[in-house]
């Protein structure tokens, strides 16, 4: 079977208010802004607690693993975990097998800390989907995920043959 793809937006007809990254990014700056807001009384930032609920969700991850899921550059999530551990949130260790990997996983102050996350997004989640029917909200999330399968195949595509996976 042949993909299509769409030829949407043209040159001469693009227009901010349809444009897929501005909509995008204007939607994840209020995710982020009223996370802060709703968050930031608990002590916790969105750079914070961005990845304290990537490891509450998920479980431990290798600090490189989390830092490219991030998209922060090495040396800033070092700085992010230096400071979540200065906090008692998260713990850090080596593993066994390669010594180079570092391990992070949420300490039960962590687990603590994150408790209440899934509910103020969800509470942001069911206020920017305000008006959208059940339907309309499983679509969205269903276009949403297939946007990501294509981002994912392009970042694929851009890889040199000798690059690391993401």
């Amino acid at each position: 079977m042949s993909r299509v793809t769409p030829r949407f937006y043209q040159p001469d007809n693009y227009r901010r208010e349809e444009s897929l990254g501005w909509l995008l990014k204007r939607a994840m700056a209020t995710i982020v802004h009223q996370g802060d807001r709703r968050l930031t009384p608990l002590g916790l930032t969105h750079a914070q607690w961005s990845p304290l609920l990537r490891l509450r969700l998920s479980g431990p991850a290798p600090a490189a693993t989390l830092a490219a899921e991030l998209d922060i550059d090495p040396g800033a999530a070092t700085r992010l975990l230096d400071r979540l551990q200065a906090k008692g949130l998260i713990q850090r260790e080596r593993t066994l097998e390669d010594r180079r990997v570092v391990m992070v996983s949420l300490t039960a102050a962590g687990q603590e800390a994150t408790a209440g996350v899934p509910v103020v997004l969800a509470e942001i989640f069911n206020d920017l989907l305000t008006g959208f029917s059940d339907a309309e909200c499983r679509t969205l999330i269903s276009l949403l995920q297939r946007l990501v399968v294509n981002g994912e195949a392009l970042r694929g595509r851009d890889r040199a043959p000798n690059d690391e996976p993401i």
